[in-house]
């Protein structure tokens, strides 16, 4: 009989503190980062500025996982193509997604974020041509087709707030020191993200328009042909990246792009996936 309870108090005492073990566990939280350098690192730093994690000290807009320092939420982080995070956005806890691609994908920034960025300059998404073409006319007519009030107003009416304008004084799309005589009948071509980028150069489409230059924008999915088409001379400009993107791309593929105006910004943001709410986090 002694043997027998002091069996049977053995396997009381480890389930015990196998359960004990378990609830001292704390279950980890997934989430779905960009895996390009400057995405990533901007998702980091949003999750950073909510207080679910620490950087390394110096840790800015080239920042990995491996520079996250504290971790107290037990976060488990799954680095996705930018483009494919709505599409997993089921499978995780969280997801961190740009606004471009929450919009094509039909979720609403504003509406459906559990948390978004501020309107950070850094990350504004930019006019960019080779190096050398910056002050041509064409760029310029260009510049300010995309810095006009029009321009300002349709992205403040159409994207309510998952889109900013960053163009502090707009004006009314003409640039008066170039020589739009000379430009009529011309094509001034441009390499576009799908949404909201070539939705925003059809306002400018019809103000150059108004010159007689045609503006001929390219879609392009992905963020490497755009800058490569600009490059060879292909294609006049794009509008599709912001500056530390462009940076980094320049430093890896030798080129010579170089941003020519910023016109808008597109506030990254948190959204739950198996989480309805930031409760998980807490």
């Amino acid at each position: 009989m002694k043997k027998f309870i002091s069996v049977i108090l053995s396997v009381v005492l480890s389930v015990s503190l196998f359960t004990l073990t378990g609830c001292s566990e704390k279950s980890s939280i997934t989430i779905a980062v960009p895996n390009d350098t400057t995405n990533e690192a901007r998702a980091l730093l949003l999750l950073e500025n909510l207080g679910y994690i620490k950087l390394k000290d110096g840790a800015g807009i080239t920042a990995t996982i491996k520079d996250i320092a504290e971790n107290p939420h037990n976060i488990k982080f799954n680095e996705v193509e930018a483009a494919q995070i709505p599409n997993i956005l089921q499978d995780v806890d969280y997801a961190i997604i740009n606004s471009n691609y929450a919009i094509s994908a039909g979720i609403n920034p504003v509406e459906d974020s559990l948390a978004i960025e501020g309107s950070a300059s850094a990350y504004g998404n930019i006019l960019a041509v080779k190096e050398g073409n910056e002050n041509t006319d064409k760029i310029k007519a260009l510049k300010a087709a995309l810095e006009s009030k029009q321009v300002a107003d349709y992205i403040k009416a159409t994207y309510d707030g998952a889109v900013v304008s960053t163009v502090e004084n707009p004006g009314d799309g003409f640039d008066s020191t170039v020589n739009y005589d000379a430009l009529a009948g011309q094509t001034i071509s441009i390499a576009a993200s799908p949404t909201p980028h070539a939705e925003i150069l059809e306002i400018a489409k019809t103000i150059l328009a108004e010159k007689n230059i045609t503006l001929n924008i390219i879609e392009y999915t992905d963020y490497i042909q755009p800058n490569n088409v600009v490059e060879s001379g292909e294609v006049d400009a794009n509008y599709f990246q912001h500056v530390p993107y462009l940076d980094d791309f320049n430093a890896e593929n030798k080129t010579h792009i170089v941003s020519v105006s910023t016109i808008h910004v597109e506030p990254m943001g948190l959204y739950g996936g198996k989480q309805s709410n930031l409760d998980a986090l807490k």
